[in-house]
């Protein structure tokens, strides 16, 4: 990549993929233009409302279903990590509300079953992407139950009712969410990385799923303090989200998937 000059070429000469156009680098964004990019998705969310909160209910009846499964299974040991690991595939599930928002852009109007059945301009490129963040999650989800391990040992995980008292009354527990934190945000960060911009990416432009990875990287790396604080914006609304029994997904989710499509459009194409 050129490091001086806004221009990013993307694709090296990969067979049955057209070389893309470039990236103009938007830089020196302010820091809370992570709030425009919420009004910019809040726009686009009450065009055709009802398609995206349709889609917002999907994703909130999905995920409710998603931890009774994990309960029923008797898997709750794992809950908290896969409710993090949520953030790592999230921008996976928001490929149709991407769609809508670029329908919008281009003045045209957008049915549920595209944003359903989305066609993507990088093909099966998306099914390598997914692969690889499902692959980034387990990882995840296997490393909390490694850390569990480490500082409890053999103790069975006491069940959700109980696993407050035990991370806040012993000093193992106080020192784990210390370490888990630590790792957990390590996690989170390269996925967020990863996944920021290389999802709306692969719909808009005809790019392999690696190029696009490491371009949201670089364009993530270049725009560190904006992004930070839209990643604390994500943090806290999906926290809502779950603190209300996903029922805020209804409106949380949309209105994020929207606005993830504009921080795109202005970090990538410099359409401020």
């Amino acid at each position: 990549m050129a490091e001086h000059g806004e221009n990013y070429g993307l694709l090296s000469e990969t067979s049955g993929v057209e070389r893309t156009r470039d990236v103009r680098m938007q830089r020196h964004l302010p820091l809370d233009v992570g709030f425009k990019w919420l009004a910019m998705g809040w726009r686009d969310l009450v065009r055709q409302p009802l398609l995206s909160l349709l889609y917002g209910l999907s994703i909130a009846t999905i995920s409710v279903a998603f931890v009774f499964l994990l309960v029923t299974l008797e898997y709750d040991y794992i809950l908290f990590p896969a409710l993090a690991g949520f953030l790592i595939v999230g921008p996976l599930l928001g490929v149709g509300l991407y769609a809508k928002s670029r329908a919008i852009e281009a003045g045209e109007t957008v049915t549920l079953s595209e944003m359903i059945f989305v066609k993507l301009r990088s093909g099966a490129q998306i099914f390598y992407a997914t692969l690889l963040l499902l692959l980034l999650m387990l990882l995840w989800m296997r490393a909390a139950v490694l850390l569990y391990a480490l500082f409890f040992g053999v103790t069975p995980f006491p069940g959700l009712p109980h696993i407050v008292a035990l991370l806040l009354n012993e000093p193992m527990g106080w020192a784990m969410l210390a370490v888990g934190t630590a790792v957990g945000g390590l996690f989170a960060s390269f996925a967020f990385a990863l996944s920021a911009f290389s999802i709306p990416m692969l719909l808009d432009r005809p790019t392999d799923a690696l190029t696009a990875m490491g371009t949201s990287m670089a364009l993530v790396w270049n725009n560190v303090a904006p992004m930070i604080m839209w990643g604390a914006i994500i943090l806290f609304l999906c926290a809502v989200g779950v603190a209300t029994f996903f029922v805020g997904f209804i409106v949380i989710f949309p209105l994020l998937g929207h606005a993830s499509w504009h921080a795109y459009r202005m970090i990538a194409d410099g359409e401020a």
